[in-house]
């Protein structure tokens, strides 16, 4: 298939002119002024709208088996979703349960994706035990499945949840195989002692969720897993950043020079956690997740105000998503309830709406944000995350339109929408995905398989390319002197 997008705005993180874009298969083979259109089986005009790199959401939770349940969105619901919103890639999460293989849960997860995806994706994988095995599989997964990710957890107590000495284990193995450490980070051990406190007391419905993991349980996690990961000299990445505290620790230590990057998500952007204490209980449980979106209203301009500044990175969604009758399972107690939200369909209207229609992002920042940092940082870069000759066609038509999301409208399989009547006036008007329309004018144009697993290399220059001058340059050395040749005391 060829295609040619005429007159639109290209908007690259760095640069934006007027130009056109011709693409033969599935990648962009001209970026110029006046092309021509000989040949051409498609035209498509895009005067008075901006060309953008697809987007890339770099944290989703497709049908994961959690809390009893499974996510609601599955690969096929999700990626339709996804593209619907202007997202042409996803990276998501293969959790093997404690004890498990991870080539055996990645193999699981692969045998879900492959035949639904209707977009490009990849996986990060979770390490929730620790033993030679897990370091074994760690490693083919980075040398023969391409995967140059892993996350641990320091909350979910009993399920997923690491020790320090663990966490520094797997730091280490991280570095050695030239992957990036990701890091859920609270403090698990307090959290399980405020539930436990909150229930005694009576206290059941989702309120109780938000109130057992206060901010500062976050912050003093965020710092802790970038201390070890500056003690193992290795780059660590702080996924679903939700507070002001776990924010502000990453921008001092990024002032320091450490290696370490921050993702907050569109709901922690779009919304927040009075939600939370609705007295519809059904509304109340919809905006359960951790670490919890906050009450205090102001963390959204917080949040994007980081990411303006550099602080914080990529913006991803922790799209995870259950329905009504699913967080009911948690309707006597609030540790029950499943937690997840939606928001890998509006993700990037969200973000445009709270940050470049509010003046804290500029338009070359907005892509940088929702597509070209995530390329560099995974390792996907030029081929994704930018409109350039040799770049994948990953490309969406955007303009500034008005759209007011709902449940009602949304391409999401759950219930509910934590957005629901949000004005936004930024929408994908087309998306592209391997040089394949699948979205336009309101209408999806997707095949299931169509999408690719795409493997990502190891050592990340983004990320890795000053840890080999840190490590000399930080090597410990020995004192010379002489010979302590005194008294000893005698014990």
């Amino acid at each position: 298939m060829s295609l040619l997008i005429k007159g639109g705005t290209v908007v690259n993180d760095d640069h934006e002119f007027v130009a056109d874009v011709r693409v033969l298969g599935e990648l962009i083979v001209e970026v110029g002024k006046d092309l021509k259109e000989d040949g051409v089986e498609r035209v498509i005009d895009a005067t008075g709208k901006y060309v953008i790199p697809g987007g890339i959401d770099t944290h989703t939770h497709m049908q994961l088996p959690f809390m009893g349940t499974k996510s609601i969105d599955d690969y096929n619901h999700g990626t339709r979703a996804a593209v619907a919103g202007g997202t042409t890639m996803l990276l998501d999460f293969v959790i093997p349960s404690k004890g498990a293989s991870l080539l055996k849960a990645y193999d699981q997860w692969r045998s879900w994706a492959d035949p639904n995806v209707n977009c490009d994706y990849s996986f990060h994988c979770a390490v929730t035990w620790w033993s030679e095995e897990v370091a074994k599989d760690m490693e083919i997964l980075v040398k023969e499945r391409g995967v140059n990710s892993f996350k641990i957890f320091m909350a979910y107590k009993g399920l997923f949840m690491l020790r320090d000495d663990e966490i520094y284990e797997v730091f280490c193995k991280c570095k050695e195989l030239g992957a990036l450490a990701q890091v859920h980070a609270e403090n698990g051990d307090v959290i399980d002692i405020q539930q436990k406190k909150l229930l005694k007391m009576g206290i059941t419905g989702p309120e109780g969720h938000v109130m057992c993991r206060p901010a500062d349980v976050e912050g003093e996690a965020t710092n802790r897993a970038i201390m070890i990961a500056d003690q193992v000299n290795t780059p660590v990445y702080i996924v679903h950043v939700m507070s002001k505290e776990a924010a502000d620790v990453l921008a001092r230590n990024r002032a320091e020079g450490k290696v370490c990057f921050g993702e907050p998500i569109a709901a922690g952007l779009g919304t927040d956690g009075t939600n939370c204490w609705s007295h519809d209980w059904r509304h109340a449980s919809a905006y359960v997740m951790g670490p919890p979106l906050r009450p205090d209203v102001t963390v959204k301009t917080h949040l994007m105000k980081a990411l303006a500044a550099g602080s914080l990175a990529c913006v991803g969604t922790d799209n995870c998503t259950f329905n009504a009758d699913q967080k009911a399972l948690g309707k006597d107690d609030f540790s029950k309830i499943p937690n997840g939200v939606n928001g890998i369909e509006d993700r990037m209207s969200v973000v445009w709406e709270k940050g470049v229609k509010s003046g804290i992002l500029s338009r070359q920042q907005f892509v940088a944000v929702t597509s070209t940092t995530a390329a560099k940082i995974f390792n996907l870069y030029p081929k994704k995350g930018r409109i350039a000759v040799g770049s994948d066609a990953d490309i969406v038509i955007w303009e500034d339109s008005k759209r007011t999301i709902s449940k009602d409208t949304h391409h999401h399989a759950v219930d509910f929408n934590v957005f629901e009547g949000m004005d936004v006036h930024g929408v994908a008007h087309t998306t592209i995905s391997r040089g394949k329309v699948v979205w336009e004018n309101n209408t999806l144009k997707t095949t299931n398989g169509h999408g690719k697993y795409i493997p990502r290399p190891a050592f990340s220059p983004y990320c890795f390319s000053k840890i080999d001058v840190r490590d000399v340059e930080r090597a410990p050395k020995k004192v010379k002197r002489d010979p302590y040749t005194g008294p000893v005391i005698q014990l």
